[in-house]
Order: C-alpha cells, then structure tokens, then sequence
C-alpha cells in the first residue's frame, strides 16, 4: 500500500491511498461469505452458494463493493498510521479507481491537528494565591458548620428573609385552577431567591394562617411562560436557631472535646487546601502562558464538535431542571447569549490545550500504569455518586476507556508544565511545588496532589466532623 499526504489547508489533508488488490484478499472473501449468505439461489442452501454463481447472478459489482465496505476503513487507519497526521474529524473517503486484479485507490479528505512547535516552557513565571489561612476563613468554615448543625423552631410571628415556611401553592389563570401548578406542605427559607419571581416578597409579613395572591410568570409544565394568579397559604413560620460556638458544639460537631481543638483542625485543613489550590493554579496558569505563546489554527469541524457538545449538555440540563428557558438562565444569572459565547470560548481553549498537551505526552512519553487508570475511576466514580465497578463497566462497554487514558496522560502533561514553572505568591514568595508534594503525600510525592488524599478546598466542615 502506498500513501500520499496532501495539505489542502493548515487543518486539512487529502491522503491518496493505492492498495495492490491482493491485499483485498481477506476482505474479498468475507464479502463471497457475507453475500452468499444474504442471497437465495435454488438448488444452494443459505451460505453455501459457490463465488462464481454469485458473480453470474448478482455481478462482480455487488461482491466488489461489499468488499471495499470492509477494507476501506481498515486501509484507511493503516494509511493514517503510515503518516505523520492526527485526525479530529470522520473522513470524507470515495474510491476514485478500481482495477479489478490489480489495484484499487481511493481518497480521504480528513481534518487533522495542526502542525507546531511546543516553545520551551521551563521556567514560565506564574503568580499564584498567598496559602495563608486567615481568621476570617476559620470563621467562615465554623459558621458554614453551625449551619448545618441549626434547628428550626416555630415562632408566632409575620416570616422574614431567613425564616422557613411550609405552605401550600396552586396557581390561576383566568380564574381556572392548574392542576399541575400545585404543591402541598412545601417547606421553603423565605429571601433564598426562588425562580418563581415575587414568591420572596409575597412571603414577607405573612404569618401562619394567612393566604396571599400574587401574579407572576409560571417557569414550568405546560403553562410555563404564561402570566398566573398564585396564591400561597402558609402554614407555620419557623426561624432557624444557630448552636453556640462552644465546646459542646465542638463535640456535637466534630470528634474534639474543645472548641479550640476544632478550630486547629479546620485551620491545618484549610491550610492544606490552599496548598492544593497553589498546585492546580500553578498548573492552569503556567498552561496558559505556555498557550499564549502558541499560535494554532483549530479545525472547523473540530470546534464545532466541541462547541455543540455543550449546547447538548445544556439542553439536558434545561429539560431536566423542569424549567422555563428564561426561569433557567434567570436561576443561573446568565443569558442564553452569554452562555453561548462561552462556549465558544471554553471550546477553543480546550481544543488548543488538547493539541498542546497531546504534543507534550509524546515529547515525555508519557503513560498510563493501571493503578492510574484504577484511581481514575475510583475517583471519578466517586463524583457520579457510583461504584467504581459500575463505572469501569460503562467504560468498557462504550469504548471509553481510550477516552480515560486519554484525560489521565494530558493531566500528566498539566502536571510536567506546571513543575516546570517559577511559581511565587501574591506576596512576593517563592511557592516550592515539589515542597508541596512531599508534604501532603510523603510516599507518592511524584504522583502529585491527586494522589494525595485531600479533599478539594472548601469542605473542611465535612472534615471535622
């Protein structure tokens, strides 16, 4: 088989493939046996119908064309991993000779990942966050903790913001009752921003007895955009009571006997999560500034890919939030607009970040041990709320797999431009990645912070418990 590579743009080759028919032989004969099994000839049971009979039936044509249906996209990758190309789209392929015995040649117009340099990245200056922990922080974990330790306590007064109500709704238009725009004993925290605009204010000064009628736009079901009479009943007010921050709260919450024990540990926690924050802005950033100094043409249909990939994830979560399209992006404070332009965006970056780092997988041949990929999923099994052997499952039966190993070897790649990098602090001090490795995991410091066993910054609450 020989191969020919034509640039008809910088993101997009024409290869032009002759292949000796002989090495047709083995899809040849699959054709004679697929075919033979698909027709019915008197006098020959179902597979069994001799190559030349079919040929004086049905014509070489059908034969050959079955054959080209198998071989042609076997032909095809071989003739990508003869060249120095890497495909990002599905090939347009037509078959532009066939001489029967002797050869066959075809084309495939494909797009490909540009060629480009990977400009030396040792030694890029990035700035990072201070890793300090600040009292203020400590606050905020011990009141996000008091939270979740509050009760809830039944008063004899008007709601306020920060009160929770149960009550019931139904809705109106035009005097007609909606079956489906009713609910019964909703428990609700009055001010916490519902996407159904006025409830907040219609629920101010209302006491437990009271019913009140206001008119909004519905964000859900049939009537979703329509105007509608809304009318609440609330049934008991309650205010949310807060536990003293004391040793006995320390206690209630936590596994320490003090107060001054717990904050010790959110504050060595929040300081470990700072120091994993270091590390993965590091990271981003020196990715970053390694990507401003290259300049990549994208592939067209590439970007598209990318790009209508997440308006489809977010139609799925538009229709599985039940909402409106205007109370969705409402809830989110954003346009549909807007939400578009980021996507644009976020795609192109991931697009040029995927070429670089592919780029830098193979400079450091990089690999995947199958502890990695056993951590991979554990871990991401662990953020779908699944089992890990669900998961590795999925993987398996979809193909998927590739993709994983995929998303491991360019973390890795993040990782080599991130150890490469001068980091320092907003202070002005030199931030020591390999410092922090060794320090929250001692007996994987190579592997980095994702072996570490810490959690994400912002869940100390969760930790001292």
């Amino acid at each position: 088989m020989k191969t020919a590579v034509e640039e008809l743009s910088p993101t997009r080759v024409k290869l032009t493939v002759e292949v000796p028919f002989e090495e047709l032989e083995p899809s040849l004969e699959a054709a004679y046996k697929k075919v033979a099994q698909q027709v019915r000839v008197p006098g020959f049971r179902p597979g069994k119908v001799p190559a030349r009979i079919i040929e004086q039936r049905f014509g070489r044509a059908v034969v050959l064309e079955e054959t080209l249906n198998d071989a042609l996209p076997k032909l095809y990758g071989q003739a990508v991993d003869e060249t120095d190309v890497f495909p990002v789209s599905q090939p347009e392929i037509e078959v532009t000779k066939i001489e029967d015995g002797s050869q066959v040649e075809f084309t495939a117009e494909v797009d490909v990942r540009p060629s480009f340099e990977v400009p030396d990245f040792q030694g890029a200056e990035v700035v990072v966050d201070v890793a300090e922990v600040s009292d203020e922080d400590i606050q905020t974990q011990l009141d996000a903790l008091r939270q979740r330790f509050a009760t809830l306590t039944g008063v004899e007064r008007a709601a306020a913001s920060g009160d929770y109500v149960v009550m019931d709704l139904r809705a109106e238009i035009d005097g007609k009752n909606l079956e489906e725009q009713q609910a019964a004993d909703v428990s609700y925290e009055v001010g916490a921003g519902s996407v159904l605009q006025g409830l907040d204010e219609a629920l101010e000064g209302l006491s437990a007895g009271e019913e009140k009628t206001f008119r909004t736009t519905l964000v859900g079901g049939e009537n979703a955009g329509d105007e509608a009479d809304v009318i609440i009943n609330v049934k008991s007010v309650k205010e949310k009571v807060l536990p003293e921050l004391d040793d006995e709260f320390a206690q209630l919450a936590s596994e320490f006997d003090t107060l001054d024990e717990l904050k010790d540990s959110i504050r060595e926690q929040a300081r470990r999560n700072k120091l994993v924050e270091q590390v993965m802005q590091s990271r981003e950033k020196a990715l970053d500034a390694l990507l401003e100094k290259i300049d990549i043409p994208l592939p067209e249909s590439a970007l598209k890919a990318e790009i209508d990939a997440r308006k489809h994830n977010l139609e799925h979560q538009i229709a599985e939030s039940g909402l409106s399209r205007e109370a969705f992006f409402r809830l989110y404070q954003t346009t549909e607009d807007e939400r578009f332009a980021e996507f644009e965006d976020s795609a192109a970056k991931a697009l040029k970040s995927g070429f670089v780092l592919d780029k830098i997988v193979k400079a450091e041949e990089i690999g995947v041990s199958e502890q990695e990929l056993t951590n991979f999923v554990v871990r991401r099994a662990m953020q779908l709320g699944v089992a890990p052997n669900t998961l590795a499952q999925h993987l398996a039966d979809n193909d998927q797999l590739t993709l994983a190993m995929m998303e491991i070897v360019r973390e890795k790649a993040k990782t080599v431009v991130g150890d490469a990098a001068k980091v320092t602090d907003e202070a002005g001090n030199e931030v020591d990645i390999k410092a922090i490795y060794a320090e929250l995991n001692p007996e994987q410091e190579a592997e980095g912070v994702e072996e570490a066993g810490v959690q994400e910054p912002g869940s100390q609450e969760e930790s001292a418990e």
